[in-house]
C-alpha cells in the first residue's frame, strides 16, 4: 500500500509538472544564488593567475634574467599542470563529492601561490606553478558541474555563469595587483603579486563549508532524504523540486516509489569509471557522441581563437602597438580587465532571456570582426616608420572589443553549455574532458604566442586568430542546439543528429525536441 501510494503521488506530480514551465517561474533562489556564489568563487584562482602573471612577466623576466622562450614556457605551462587536476577532478568529485572537491582545489592552490611568493630562482617558480596548477585544474572542472547540479532551470545559466564572471574577476584583480605592487623593489615586486595569490583561496575553503553538497551526487550516493533537503532550498517551488527528484532518480536507477532516507544504488548505475569511458568515448550513442564533440569543440574554439593570448599578453600587445612606458601599458591592461568584467556581467543576464545559441553566435561574430580589425591596425603600426596614433588608438579599442565581445557570449557559454548537456551518469567525466582540451589548446596557444609573433608578425598572429573563430562560428551554428530551459535530465533528447530546415516543421510538433537518430 504503501508503494501503490508513493507511485500515485510521484505519477500525480510528473503529471502536473509536465506542464511545468521554469521560464514562467520566478527568477531568483537566493539560496541557489548563495551556493553558486560560493562554488564559482573557485574560478578565481585561475582568473587571478592570468592575470597577475600578465605583468608579473616583465619583472620576472628582468630578475631572474630568463629569455622569451622560458617567459612563454613560465606562462603557459600551468595549463599543462592544470589537467593532473582535471583529470582527478572527476574520480575524486564523485568519490569525495563536489564540496570538498572544492575545498581541495583551495588548499592545493594556496601551496603553490605561496612556493611562488618565496620563489628564489626560476626552477622554484616552476614547480611553484606545477602545484597551483592541479588546483587550478581542480577549480575549473568542479565549479560549473557544482553550480549546474544546484541550479533550478529557469536561472541555470544565470548561476552557471558564475564561474567565468569570478575568472574576469580574478583576471581585474591581476592587473590592478600588477599596477599595485610594479613601483615595489624588483626583486620584492613580482614575489608579492604571485604570493597574495594565496588569499582568496583561503577565504574560498572556509566558505565553501557553508553550503550543502549536490543533490545529484547526494542521489548518487542512495541520500534520498538529503537530497529532497537541497532540491527543495534550490528550486523555484516544491513543484519543481518533485520533478528534479524524479529525473535524478530515474537517472540513477532508483525506483520511483522508493522514497527511503537512505537506498541502495544500483551497481551498473554507480558511475563505475570504466562503463563510464566506454559509453562516452568507445561506444557512445549518437545522442552522446554529438554531445561529446559539441562539449570538446566548444572548448577548443573558445581557447583557440587566441583569448589567453591577449590576455596574457596585452602588455606585450600594447608594447607593439607603440606605448613604451611600464606604467602605461599596466594601466591600458587594467581597462582591459574592467571591459572584460563589465560584459561578463551582462552576459549573466541575457543567457537565461537570449538563449545560448543566439548570443555565442552573436558573440564570436564581434570576437572575428574585432581580431581581423587588430590585424590590420597591428600590420600598419608594423610597417609604418612614424608613429600612427590612429592605429595605436584602434589596436587599443579592438583589444577592448575583442575581450568585451568574448565575454558576453564565448566565455560564459563555453562553461555553462558544456557542464549542462552532459547525462548525470557521465557528467563528471565529460565536463574534465572538456577541461582537459580547454587547458591544452590554452596552453599551447600561451606558450607559443610569443615565437609566432616573431615568426608570422604579431599582426599575421591575429589573422591567424581571427580566421579560427570563424571556424568556430561554423561549427557553433552547425552543431550546437539550444538548451535554454530545459532540464539537464532532458539534455540528451536534444541531441544525436544535425539540425536542418527541413525537420524545424516536425520538431515543433514534437514539442521542440530534436529526435534521437536511429
Amino acid at each position: 500500500m504503501a508503494e501503490g501510494k508513493a507511485a500515485d503521488e510521484t505519477v500525480a506530480a510528473q503529471k502536473s509538472l509536465e506542464d511545468f514551465d521554469p521560464q514562467n517561474k520566478p527568477k531568483s533562489n537566493k539560496f541557489a544564488f548563495a551556493c553558486a556564489i560560493l562554488a564559482s568563487m573557485t574560478s578565481i584562482l585561475l582568473g587571478y593567475d592570468i592575470g597577475v602573471m600578465s605583468g608579473a612577466v616583465i619583472y620576472i623576466k628582468r630578475d631572474l634574467k630568463v629569455s622569451d622562450v622560458q617567459i612563454e614556457i613560465l606562462v603557459g605551462i600551468i595549463n599543462l599542470y592544470s589537467l593532473i587536476g582535471s583529470c582527478l577532478a572527476g574520480r575524486t568529485s564523485d568519490w569525495i563529492g563536489r564540496r570538498y572537491t572544492i575545498v581541495l582545489a583551495g588548499g592545493i592552490f594556496f601551496v603553490g601561490a605561496i612556493l611562488m611568493g618565496f620563489s628564489p630562482n626560476y626552477a622554484f617558480l616552476m614547480f611553484g606553478r606545477f602545484i597551483a596548477g592541479i588546483g587550478i585544474g581542480y577549480a575549473l572542472m568542479i565549479a560549473p558541474v557544482y553550480t549546474a547540479e544546484v541550479s533550478p532551470a529557469s536561472s541555470r545559466g544565470f548561476l552557471t555563469s558564475f564561474p567565468e564572471v569570478f575568472i574576469n574577476g580574478g583576471i581585474l584583480l591581476g592587473y590592478i595587483s600588477n599596477y599595485g605592487f610594479s613601483k615595489l623593489p624588483l626583486r620584492m615586486g613580482w614575489r608579492l603579486m604571485l604570493g597574495v595569490g594565496a588569499i582568496p583561496s583561503v577565504l574560498l575553503a572556509v566558505g565553501v563549508l557553508a553550503m550543502p553538497e549536490s543533490p545529484r551526487w547526494l542521489i548518487m550516493k542512495g541520500r534520498l532524504a538529503d537530497a529532497t533537503k537541497v532540491l527543495n532550498k534550490t528550486s523555484d517551488s516544491k513543484q519543481e523540486a518533485l520533478l528534479r527528484l524524479a529525473d535524478i532518480k530515474a537517472a540513477a536507477g532508483i525506483p520511483q516509489y522508493c522514497n527511503d532516507d537512505v537506498v541502495q544504488v544500483p551497481k551498473q548505475n554507480n558511475n563505475n569509471n570504466n562503463s563510464v569511458w566506454k559509453e562516452l568515448v568507445v561506444y557512445p550513442t549518437p545522442a552522446v557522441r554529438h554531445i561529446l564533440i559539441a562539449a570538446l569543440g566548444i572548448h577548443f574554439f573558445q581557447q583557440a581563437s587566441g583569448i589567453d593570448a591577449v590576455v596574457l599578453y596585452s602588455p606585450t600587445i600594447f608594447a607593439k602597438a607603440g606605448i613604451k612606458s611600464d606604467t602605461d601599458k599596466l594601466l591600458a591592461t587594467v581597462a582591459v580587465g574592467f571591459a572584460k568584467t563589465v560584459f561578463i556581467l551582462v552576459a549573466t543576464f541575457l543567457l537565461d532571456r537570449v538563449g545560448r545559441r543566439p548570443l555565442l553566435l552573436s558573440s564570436v561574430a564581434g570576437m572575428v570582426l574585432s581580431l581581423l580589425t587588430l590585424a590590420v591596425s597591428l600590420t600598419i603600426i608594423d610597417h609604418s616608420e612614424s608613429k600612427q596614433m590612429w592605429a595605436i588608438g584602434l589596436s587599443i579599442a579592438m583589444v577592448m572589443s575583442y575581450v568585451a565581445t568574448f565575454s558576453i557570449g564565448a566565455g560564459p557559454i563555453t562553461w555553462v553549455y558544456s557542464s549542462e548537456i552532459f547525462p548525470l551518469r557521465l557528467r563528471a567525466q565529460g565536463a574534465a574532458m572538456g577541461v582537459v582540451v580547454n587547458r591544452v589548446t590554452s596552453g599551447v596557444i600561451s606558450m607559443t604566442f610569443l615565437s609566432l609573433a616573431n615568426g608570422i608578425t604579431i599582426g599575421g598572429a591575429f589573422f591567424l586568430f581571427g580566421g579560427i573563430a570563424t571556424a568556430g562560428w561554423v561549427f557553433f551554428y552547425t552543431m550546437l542546439p539550444e538548451t535554454q530551459g530545459k532540464t539537464l535530465e532532458e539534455m540528451e533528447g536534444s541531441f544525436g543528429q544535425f539540425k536542418v530546415k527541413s525537420n524545424n516543421k516536425r520538431k515543433e510538433k514534437d514539442g521542440g525536441h530534436i529526435q534521437l537518430a536511429n
